[in-house]
């Protein structure tokens, strides 16, 4: 199957085309600049339809494109990261409409952010999403709603957890926290991590895309089954990064910290209990269920040694 990658440059999208490929698929990359590379790429604008918009034709689409979250929630940065995935879904969208058939499959990136904080709730595909924070439940709401009229068989609007992998900004971080002796509890520790190992997010998005898979349409939660607090993902990196035991981190320091390190302290403040209903109704095997063995997987290398 020919698929064409938005957001093929970024951490999760090389990892994706890498997968693609190694699993017989042609990747084409949708690009603003070109970069050496193994695949194919296809430069776009990322807001207006062009020549790329030939590359549809025949192909499935994956929607990655998006900056990264990780950054203060300003307007302005609320702004971007509104923009920056509304627009390239749009472009999307629009030129879906001048292809000669329908896009076979459809797989639209989200978050489970859209939720905002969610509480104790055991949130399903079917639980309605919230009215904030802005940066968070406001950007989600945008972003899925762009693609609204994309001229496809079917869609696969995918509401991801955080995705555990080497060498990307999420793992990076919480390691660096762990290994600067902040390995404890963040703010309450009681809010709800969904999370989700690199590998099953990648057989996830191959299954959606496999021909005949007509009910795994619309919003699916790409999400481990047992989401952990956050109090128990701190204590699972510190086993085994090999770590002693941190004094907790007061919400007002996580605040104070956010400052100095330009992020969002709702990233680590906010939680959600999620799991994947509509995966498991149909028989979705996870290769690691459980937080601790994906862990182990990831950081029983030297990588993070």
């Amino acid at each position: 199957m020919k698929v064409t990658v938005a957001g093929g440059s970024g951490a999760l999208g090389r990892r994706l085309c890498q997968d693609l490929a190694a699993h017989g698929h042609e990747v084409v990359v949708l690009t603003r600049r070109k970069r050496p590379g193994p695949f194919r790429q296809v430069e776009w604008d990322g807001w207006s339809v062009g020549p790329w918009a030939a590359e549809l034709e025949g192909s499935a689409v994956v929607n990655l494109a998006g900056e990264l979250v990780d950054r203060r929630p300003t307007p302005a940065n609320v702004e971007l990261l509104t923009r920056s995935r509304v627009e390239p879904t749009r472009a999307l969208v629009e030129a879906s409409a001048t292809l000669s058939a329908p896009v076979p499959v459809w797989i639209q990136a989200s978050t489970l952010a859209i939720y905002g904080d969610a509480g104790e709730r055991v949130l399903d595909e079917s639980a309605p999403g919230a009215d904030g924070p802005p940066q968070m439940a406001g950007v989600a709401r945008a972003w899925e709603a762009a693609v609204e009229g994309a001229h496809s068989d079917r869609v696969v609007v995918l509401r991801t957890g955080i995705v555990l992998d080497n060498d990307t900004p999420a793992l990076d971080r919480l390691v660096g926290l762990v290994r600067w002796g902040l390995g404890g509890r963040v703010g309450p520790g009681t809010q709800w991590i969904s999370w989700i190992h690199i590998d099953d997010w990648l057989a996830i998005v191959r299954r959606a895309l496999e021909p005949g898979t007509s009910e795994l349409s619309g919003v699916v939660h790409a999400t481990a089954p047992h989401p952990v607090r956050n109090a128990e993902l701190m204590a699972g990196l510190r086993t085994h990064l090999r770590r002693p035991p941190s004094p907790p981190t007061p919400a007002a320091l996580v605040r104070l910290g956010a400052v100095l390190l330009r992020t969002d302290p709702a990233l680590a403040l906010t939680g959600r209990r999620a799991v994947p209903a509509l995966l498991e109704s149909q028989g979705f095997e996870f290769s690691y269920p459980h937080l601790d063995d994906a862990l182990a997987e990831l950081l029983g290398g030297v990588r993070h040694g």
